[in-house]
């Protein structure tokens, strides 16, 4: 059943009033989906811009607007929160919103430590909130096909992705302001790391990874470019490797590649820009190549696949039923830990010049 279409017709039960913290490229879109779900009552928005959340409130009916997200949960006394800031401030926020009786959607990734994200797990837990992590690939069609394929490969595997993202103006704006507390593979890293746990379902032994910097715009101590290559016990081995700037080549921004003994699965890659958030997670078309050579290579038509905001609408949708219908969220969260334990194990790596084992 489609969750976006199933809660939207629930207008019976009593609407989840939802505050939405930070109104970027993510904001915006679950604002959006929140206001146009039927299960979820939209009061508040959260911008230190006065002009992004105004222009948004507008759009939106005249929604509240605050610049203090603790003031906003204050007054406004929701039942969930949307965390959707910069990293460093996830914790933070995740933590002071458990503590006044809201569950959370918190996006990737959940803090900038293993610590912090183990904090709001526990938090969740003993004040019984849920917590959802923006992992919006676990609800596009096209890459949960994508991994169910991979799982037809046989084992050991090796995974193959990346995204580079060649970025001017506004986007390399945001991207440096990102990289004042994390690098590109730890920030985007954790998707595909997540996407490699779920296609081998086997834990991850040791990470080696290396970075560079090259630009002078941010601090010398981080690096705007980076690749890490991670071990499971099932003797697979995965690749990720992600870098931010104008400098960055659109020749092979786009790799999404696993081979097994049985064959490989690849995305072919889409004819787009590198730095469209809209393109981060079209597919256009899988390739199944069979190991057989009896076997004919399998084309499978991908174009019907949702779009960024319809993407947001189905992790809206999850959210509400999670606390709805009170799901489990154990997995889905100790995924999101084991995931930032990779790419910050990756960024120790990098820092340290060594293997690291977990």
């Amino acid at each position: 059943m489609n969750n976006y279409l199933y809660f939207g017709q629930m207008n019976e039960l009593k609407k989840i009033k939802v505050l939405v913290v930070g109104v970027g490229n993510m904001g915006k879109s679950h604002a959006i989906s929140y206001f146009n779900n039927d299960g979820f009552e939209l009061v508040g928005l959260v911008a230190r811009s006065d002009e992004a959340k105004n222009k948004l409130s507008a759009e939106l009916g005249g929604v509240a607007t605050f610049s203090d997200y603790k003031e906003a949960i204050k007054t406004t006394k929701p039942d969930a929160v949307s965390i959707n800031t910069y990293p460093d401030t996830h914790e933070e926020i995740a933590l002071f919103s458990i503590e006044n009786n809201a569950h959370i959607f918190l996006e990737k990734p959940m803090a900038t430590t293993v610590e912090g994200a183990e904090k709001i797990k526990k938090a969740a837990d003993q004040n019984s909130k849920k917590v959802v992590i923006g992992y919006i690939l676990r609800h596009h069609p096209s890459w949960t096909k994508f991994i169910t394929l991979a799982q037809k490969l046989g084992k050991p595997l090796v995974m193959r992705m990346n995204l580079n993202q060649q970025s001017y103006g506004d986007l390399w704006n945001t991207h440096k302001m990102l990289m004042a507390s994390m690098s590109p593979i730890v920030d985007c890293g954790v998707h595909y790391v997540d996407i490699m746990c779920q296609m081998t379902k086997s834990q991850p032994i040791k990470v080696y990874a290396s970075g560079v910097n090259l630009t002078s715009e941010i601090d010398p101590n981080m690096y705007n470019y980076g690749m890490l290559q991670v071990t499971f016990a099932d003797g697979s081995i995965g690749w990720y490797e992600s870098g931010w700037g104008p400098m960055m080549s659109k020749t092979a921004y786009f790799v999404k590649d696993v081979i097994g003994p049985e064959g490989s699965v690849s995305i072919i890659e889409p004819e787009t820009k590198s730095s469209d958030i809209e393109d981060h997670v079209k597919t256009s078309q899988l390739l199944f190549h069979h190991t057989d050579g009896e076997k004919l290579d399998e084309y499978i038509n991908t174009e019907t696949e949702p779009n960024h905001q319809e993407l947001c609408d189905l992790e809206q949708a999850f959210f509400l039923q999670a606390i709805r219908e009170n799901v489990n969220l154990d997995e889905h969260l100790n995924d999101a830990i084991n995931s930032l334990k990779i790419v910050l194990a990756a960024d120790t790596s990098v820092r340290e010049g060594r293997i690291v084992e977990l």
